[in-house]
């Protein structure tokens, strides 16, 4: 079950299940649209790989209780800001590469 985490892990930017801002690596490592691109160049700096748009779960119903109301969103922060130097001298060798490539 995908991990819908509540915040940005850099900024601590509110992150609700329907927001459209959430970006997602393949380890779940959650963070806005805005950091991904300004401060990250798309490399999660916990794995190197990119991000993705997070998927909405549905709010309602509609079918075999595949639904928050079900499978909530999680509660736990998780804010681990980035240091930009540590983050640039990490990816510094990787972004130019593209995430499928990497």
């Amino acid at each position: 079950m995908l991990e819908l985490r509540p915040t940005c892990e850099h900024c601590n930017k509110p992150l609700p299940p329907e927001s459209l801002e959430a970006r997602i690596c393949s380890y779940e490592c959650t963070f806005c649209v805005a950091c991904v691109e300004s401060v990250l160049g798309n490399v999660c700096p916990n794995c190197g790989g990119g991000f993705a748009s997070r998927p909405i779960r549905p709010s309602t119903n509609w079918k075999g209780d595949n639904f928050l109301g079900k499978d909530p969103a999680s509660t736990t922060v998780k804010h681990r800001p980035v240091d930009p130097a540590a983050h640039e001298r990490f990816s510094g060798k990787i972004k130019t590469i593209s995430p499928e490539k990497r």
